[in-house]
């Protein structure tokens, strides 16, 4: 089989996925424009070579809907000839995208991929799109629906973590990616979002709180106790695990992932395409999974993908120099670290989606990249990226710098 080889990646800045966001009067398909130009444009790229755009959306409807990489591709300025496929596998739609992506090259069926996501949060709504899971009670009641927010408690509650715990985690978030920024070492693959006139609209992450502290954590009242406690869903919590007595409500704003627009994409590759092309690799792909876990914990599925992936590559925790866990919530991260027992030096290097925002359609092709340019910065090799996925899944890849 072929390898498939990531030869490049960008991101747009994140932008407050509110009104008065900065990035708020950008389309979303413009969004998802942004970093498929910059790809073409930085590489001298030849998009005519491209074989498929895949775009992860998680929330594909209005203006982000009707396949929204095929539109990207037209507004980006790409050959006629390159096709579009929008994905969605919830939050890890967009390492989904490069996966599949890296899938297409592998087996020979694609020689150039360009993958990644796009989510305008501030334009379409989180949850926009409906579906069946919260609504319908023949999926509900089996897959134990709760809130994203309460089932982070009951992990917080099951496996230990204090209130202190996850504003301790939250903190350090926010000062990694301050210091992200001001070392500069996010310049190489953060391309401004400019307006029809060339102008800068954004030209870094608005999300951040550098001045976060233990003391302004305190001061935040928990965002699911009402869920938990007045919405029944602590009992449909204790149902599914009877082992936890009760549920204490940690989350909140401050240490759950922000809500934020944001795109980036991949360019991913054959050897033989690459050099066509005249690009250097950066990475390989060593391999990737996703996996089914437990509903009712829902976010636990790093650890269960994370096990199955390394079982696949035969690889070992000692093979893995980074990882980035998405940070949808402080509580799994800290499961993760617990479980496998990693050096919170080794993970998150860069600060999170606690601190950066979590623009659910791209995050995972934005951590991808992250910790590919993190690999080069520090001279390592491996890394392991995953995300927990809502209802209950996990998706998880493998790189390796060349």
């Amino acid at each position: 089989m072929a390898e498939a080889f990531i030869y490049d990646h960008v991101r747009t800045p994140r932008g407050r996925g509110r009104r008065d966001g900065a990035l708020r009067e950008v389309s979303s398909v413009k969004l998802a424009a942004a970093p498929l130009s910059a790809l073409a444009a930085r590489n001298h790229l030849d998009t005519a070579l491209v074989d498929d755009v895949i775009l992860g959306c998680v929330d594909p409807v209005g203006e982000a809907g009707g396949n929204i990489a095929r539109a990207a591709v037209f507004v980006a300025g790409y050959g006629e000839q390159v096709p579009g496929m929008q994905i969605n596998r919830f939050c890890a739609s967009g390492l989904d995208a490069v996966n599949a992506g890296a899938a297409q090259v592998i087996a020979g069926q694609s020689d150039m991929v360009v993958a990644g996501g796009v989510e305008s949060m501030s334009r379409v709504g989180l949850g926009a799109s409906g579906g069946a899971w919260p609504v319908d009670p023949a999926v509900a009641l089996p897959s134990w629906f709760m809130p994203q927010g309460v089932s982070a408690d009951l992990i917080a509650t099951k496996y230990g973590f204090s209130r202190d715990d996850v504003d301790a985690y939250a903190a350090e978030s926010q000062r990694r990616a301050a210091a992200s920024w001001s070392e500069g070492r996010f310049a190489r693959s953060v391309e401004p979002v400019r307006d029809v006139n060339g102008l800068v609209i954004l030209d870094h992450d608005e999300h951040m709180r550098p001045e976060t502290n233990m003391q302004s954590l305190a001061a935040l009242r928990p965002a699911f106790a009402m869920y938990g406690e007045m919405g029944g869903f602590d009992a449909v919590a204790i149902d599914a695990h009877p082992e936890v007595e009760y549920v204490d409500h940690v989350h909140h704003a401050g240490n759950s992932s922000g809500i934020v627009d944001g795109a980036a994409a991949v360019l991913l590759g054959s050897r033989a395409a690459g050099e066509a092309a005249g690009l250097k690799p950066r990475a390989r792909i060593r391999g990737f999974a996703s996996i089914g876990s437990d509903p009712a914990l829902m976010l636990t599925g790093p650890v269960d993908v994370t096990e199955k992936l390394l079982k696949r590559t035969g690889m070992t925790l000692a093979d893995i120099d980074l990882f980035e866990v998405n940070e949808a919530f402080a509580a799994v991260v800290l499961r993760f670290m617990q479980h496998f027992g990693t050096d919170p030096a080794k993970v998150n290097v860069a600060g999170g989606a606690i601190a950066l925002g979590h623009p659910l359609g791209a995050t995972g092709a934005m951590i991808l990249g992250t910790v590919l340019d993190e690999l080069e910065a520090r001279d390592l090799n491996v890394a392991l990226v995953t995300l927990c996925i809502g209802a209950g899944m996990g998706t998880a890849t493998v790189i390796e710098r060349v």
